[in-house]
């Protein structure tokens, strides 16, 4: 095919060529035992709830920023605990993915399976709107540069329909391809695709992490592939780009492929470095201030990298003062710093933050 022309015609998948080559199963096994660490290694933290929210915010914000929808982790964060009326649009845009991510996750824990339905529940959650896959002609991919239009996605709601029960049916058939391998596909499919009229590319990594929890090699939306993408953006447009002119299923396959090793073990060390603050400001706390420890305390701490006294109030339940006599403790050991907000009064555990914005 003449890579010089878009095209419209969108065959069904699985592709007609060999998925499994020496060096993909090489790279395969590299893979899934990266990915087998980090489940391992996350079923053994006990409020599991506290990790996951920081990694979810790591990877709205990141699978935000692919699509050019950039905010600071500090405006991020100060958006998720404060009263603040006015959100700027790109930190609404995130905290939407969030959303999206969590509703997605509910979703599939309960159905076991990833629908066409789910999907575009997912995409309304992320746009906040009800127009659903699209109807009128005319979407064309463009390079950002040029202008020059790269790809012309499939038309007719009839016809994208079709495709997404094919992909529906690609997800949930239990055959003989390992998943690691079948993400690609499934992400390569949807992206192409491009059922929507917008939000197609966050909706589609919220499918990549969602099909490693329906095939049980995650129990949590804790694969933070985004950060990997934007390191790689070029070649991650461009390997999507010659699956489509050139048929190079081998090259997008072990681009995945590493991006699934890679993103585990990073993801993997970000959580141990969580899980090994939170000890250390355990025993700091109980030995610095401890008319004030508790373990339920400071694992509340580790929820945001900001905490409000209103929510201590509400998960310790406790008076107001009382909470504001914990967090002036926990200031004067060094283990949060005051900040006001316009007439909030928030804290942050500048430590974790750290963490969390490398």
């Amino acid at each position: 095919m003449n890579s010089d022309k878009p095209y419209n015609d969108l065959p069904l998948i699985p592709p007609k060529v060999n998925l499994e080559t020496k060096v993909i199963l090489k790279q395969l096994n590299a893979s899934n035992k990266a990915l087998a660490e980090l489940r391992g290694y996350s079923e053994t933290i006990p409020n599991k709830d506290i990790l996951i929210n920081s990694i979810i915010l790591k990877e709205s914000k990141d699978s935000s920023e692919i699509e050019n929808i950039v905010t600071t982790h500090d405006t991020l964060y100060k958006a998720l605990v404060t009263n603040l009326k006015e959100i700027d649009p790109q930190t609404k845009e995130v905290l939407n993915y969030k959303k999206a991510l969590w509703s997605g996750f509910e979703a599939v824990k309960k159905h076991k399976l990833i629908t066409t339905n789910h999907i575009i529940q997912i995409q309304k959650e992320l746009e906040q709107n009800d127009a659903g896959i699209r109807k009128l002609p005319g979407t064309a991919l463009k390079n950002e540069k040029t202008d020059k239009i790269i790809y012309t996605p499939p038309d007719g709601e009839d016809n994208l329909r079709r495709l997404l029960k094919n992909l529906e049916d690609y997800i949930n058939l239990d055959d003989d391809i390992d998943p690691l391998i079948k993400l690609p596909v499934i992400h390569y499919q949807f992206e192409s695709i491009h059922p929507f009229y917008d939000g197609n590319g966050r909706t589609g990594r919220i499918i990549n992490v969602l099909f490693l929890i329906v095939k049980d090699l995650l129990d949590s939306p804790i694969l933070y592939l985004s950060r990997y993408i934007i390191k790689n953006k070029p070649t991650y447009y461009s390997l999507l780009q010659e699956v489509r002119t050139e048929d190079k299923w081998e090259e997008w396959i072990l681009y995945m492929l590493k991006a699934v090793e890679e993103t585990s073990k990073e993801t993997l060390q970000l959580i141990k470095d969580i899980r090994t603050l939170m000890d250390k400001t355990m025993e700091k706390v109980k030995k610095e201030s401890p008319k004030i420890y508790s373990k339920e305390l400071v694992e509340l701490l580790f929820h945001n990298p900001y905490a409000r006294i209103d929510f201590f109030v509400k998960k310790l339940n406790v008076t107001r003062k009382t909470a504001s006599y914990y967090f002036g403790e926990l200031e004067k050991i060094s283990v949060v710093e005051e900040k006001k907000i316009g007439r909030d009064r928030i804290y942050i555990i500048p430590k974790l933050f750290n963490l969390l914005r490398k």
